[in-house]
């Protein structure tokens, strides 16, 4: 399989190395040809395909594929092709077998991009802007997942215009994830609701809020041993993440945690910060936060210790993402308004960064 058709030369190749500028305070490889806008997602390729392909969706409307190739102690970073959406694009997601993209959008539309034929088309059609999109590919069936702002949850047949099953939520969706056979959806008003997909996708519980403020992020953990989905870890604007058990052995396994603050101009005041995204190491079930306060942690949830804090970048950290194997931790940073407008300087640039993370993100306990 060779995805983008062709081997020939492509655009905004080129091979750097880690350096330290104001810019790039953690030495880390710098991505060419990053979008013009803020990042809103980044998904590395799925463990399917041997390279390593990088997709971020971004407030300039496009979604990028980049190619990552290391190589010794330099790392080469490929924007291999663009798509484009008539709006911010907020989410994306890979098919397990990495041949398609699927992205969603305030265009109101979520599409899939055939990396192999390099097509871009609409797979699904909400009444506001699709905040979610992500792949469940069941034994006894595949379909996409979009959740939106109309307050709805759709399941699409890729061969069918009309989605499969539609589900009324109570509130806007603001944030889910899927590992088969558990989905999530965090919504407006803090809600949480947890849906089984086994046959056919159906709730299976509601969850009381764990954390006072508004939801930005969620992600599914697995049990290691088990290789099954245990839990999630859900972030909020407040700088403090939930460890949740879907069915906890005990009620202390739940418990949430202060992150992305610091100290303020006297030693009573804190600056609190949003949790942007969570994202859970593939090999060691470690964790990684990323925060508007500019800096992302890495997280032991079972020794409920911090491993590491990056330092502090010249804006947010609006994503984040581990490849397949765990050694590449990929993170963008750009300002993602949560300042106000007074904050905003369009002479700042938009990065992403990646972050060599296999030997930081091992668990505590195991020595």
């Amino acid at each position: 399989m060779s995805l983008f058709g062709t081997t020939g030369s492509s655009f905004g190749s080129g091979f750097t190395t880690a350096a330290t500028t104001s810019h790039n305070p953690m030495n880390d490889f710098e991505v060419q040809s990053p979008p013009d806008d803020t990042v809103s997602c980044l998904r590395f390729s799925p463990a399917a395909i041997p390279n390593n392909f990088l997709v971020g969706g971004s407030w300039d409307n496009n979604v990028r594929c980049w190619e990552i190739l290391a190589q010794g102690n330099t790392v080469q970073t490929t924007l291999r092709a663009q798509q484009m959406h008539q709006g911010p694009v907020l989410s994306v997601a890979w098919s397990d077998d990495g041949t398609k993209v699927f992205t969603a959008s305030c265009d109101k539309t979520a599409k899939m991009w055939d990396l192999n034929s390099n097509q871009f088309l609409q797979i699904a059609q909400h009444e506001a802007p699709v905040k979610t999109v992500h792949w469940i590919k069941a034994p006894n069936y595949s379909c996409v997942m979009t959740g939106s702002w109309d307050k709805t949850l759709k399941f699409w047949d890729l061969r069918s215009a009309n989605p499969m099953m539609t589900i009324q939520l109570p509130e806007r969706v603001y944030c889910a994830d899927v590992v088969y056979p558990m989905a999530i959806v965090g919504t407006a008003g803090r809600g949480i609701i947890i849906y089984q997909l086994q046959n056919q996708p159906q709730e299976f519980k509601k969850i009381e809020p764990p954390l006072k403020y508004q939801h930005r992020c969620v992600s599914i953990f697995n049990d290691m041993k088990k290789n099954e989905p245990a839990g999630f870890a859900l972030g909020s604007i407040e700088g403090r993440v939930a460890i949740q058990y879907v069915q906890a052995a005990n009620p202390k396994d739940n418990f949430t945690f202060k992150c992305h603050r610091s100290n303020g101009a006297s030693s009573s005041v804190h600056d609190i910060y949003a949790v942007n995204d969570i994202s859970f190491h593939p090999i060691h079930g470690t964790l990684a936060t990323a925060g508007s306060d500019g800096r992302f942690s890495y997280w032991d949830k079972d020794a409920r210790t911090k491993l590491k804090t990056s330092e502090q970048l010249e804006q947010s950290i609006s994503a984040c993402s581990f490849n397949a194997r765990g050694d590449l931790y990929a993170y963008a940073v750009g300002y993602d308004w949560s300042k106000g407008h007074e904050y905003y300087s369009p002479q700042k640039k938009n990065f992403i960064f990646l972050h060599s993370c296999f030997e930081e993100m091992k668990p505590r306990n195991k020595k």
